[in-house]
Order: structure tokens, then sequence, then C-alpha cells
């Protein structure tokens, strides 16, 4: 499994990453000129511990993703209910509704996500 702590500056990269893939690592390093203000060593050192992470791979000068940007955010969603919520699902769900009103069409969309899963 990926490792999905991120620091702000490695998820500005992500996303760039996610945005742009598959990219050179040339071109990519001339985006994060741009979008940064990085230099071409603080580019490879960011791709570097991405890639160790298990998000990125840099395979012949090509970077693209491990791990999706929809499969990081799952990943990290679920280690957080896990972590936060011993992984209930209700109580997150109790926590999250005590502060945030749901919309009709919230509720409407959880249930037929509720209905789908009851018809598998």
């Amino acid at each position: 499994m990926a490792d999905t702590e991120l620091g702000v500056v490695q998820a500005q990269f992500a996303e760039i990453v996610w945005n742009h893939e598959p990219v050179a690592s040339g071109e990519l390093v001339k985006i994060c000129e741009k979008e940064l203000h990085w230099k071409k060593s603080t580019t490879y050192t960011v791709l570097r511990k991405l890639c160790e992470k298990g998000i990125f791979q840099n395979v012949d000068g090509i970077v693209s993703s491990v791990m999706s940007r929809e499969d990081f955010c799952a990943t990290k969603s679920e280690q957080f209910v896990r972590d936060t919520f011993k992984g209930s699902l209700p109580a997150f769900i109790a926590a999250f509704t005590a502060r945030n009103k749901l919309t009709k069409d919230e509720v409407d969309e959880i249930q037929k996500m509720i209905d789908a899963y009851r018809e598998e």
C-alpha cells in the first residue's frame, strides 16, 4: 500500500503530475520551474520521494502515476476512517453530519449508492 501522507509541497507536485501525465521528466522540471519556482534538483528530489511512497514512477525518463488521483484519495479516505473512527463509516457519517447538513440531492445520491450496494 502506498504512503498517502503528503505535505503541502508534495501535494502540489502530485497535482502537477496527475494533470500532465505521462510527462517526460525534463518537461516536468520546466513545469515545476514555471508553476512552483523550483530548481531542477528540487523537482527530482520530490519526485524521488513520491516514487518511494509508491505514488509515481519514473521509467526511462517518463513520469506517470502508479496510483491515480482517485485511488490516492480513496486510500487516504479509508485510512482516515480507519484511524479516526476505528473503521466505522456510520460513525464518520454521524460526525460529519453533526456539523454539515446534507442537501436533499446529497441524501438522494447517498441513498442511490446504498441501494446499488444492496443490489449487488
